[in-house]
């Protein structure tokens, strides 16, 4: 059973940075797709950016095209998410989510696309 942690949360001010991490226990060769979710408080979960690990291919919301980078490094085990020129309005619990299947169209950020996931990493952007 994969387990997957994520670091890398933390507080900053609008317009900062931060690498969010994803590490996959005991290794991720076997899963597919990993992707980032985010929930701020009273919202619905919302898919943030994902990558298909056989490809390398990604796909991201729109609302942080341009901003956030997913990638993988397979000899760690790891995937990050490098968030740039944050806003408040990216201030959210994270989630890293996998699965051993490569989403359907049009669904890679869907939070039904996915069957494994972390226990978060808070993130906070003042103004």
């Amino acid at each position: 059973q994969v387990q997957l942690v994520e670091s890398g949360g933390g507080s900053v001010q609008a317009g900062g940075s931060l690498r969010l991490a994803c590490a996959g226990s005991p290794h991720m060769y076997s899963l597919i797709t990993v992707a980032w979710f985010r929930q701020a408080p009273g919202q619905e979960r919302e898919g943030v950016a994902a990558v298909y690990l056989g490809a390398g291919t990604s796909r991201y919301a729109d609302s942080v095209k341009g901003r956030f980078t997913i990638s993988h490094d397979n000899a760690k085990n790891t995937v990050y998410l490098q968030m740039n020129s944050l806003t408040p309005e990216d201030a959210a619990m994270y989630y890293c989510a996998s699965n051993f299947l490569k989403p359907r169209a049009g669904t890679w950020l869907e939070t039904t696309s996915y069957s494994v996931w972390g226990q978060g990493t808070q993130v906070a952007v003042s103004s």
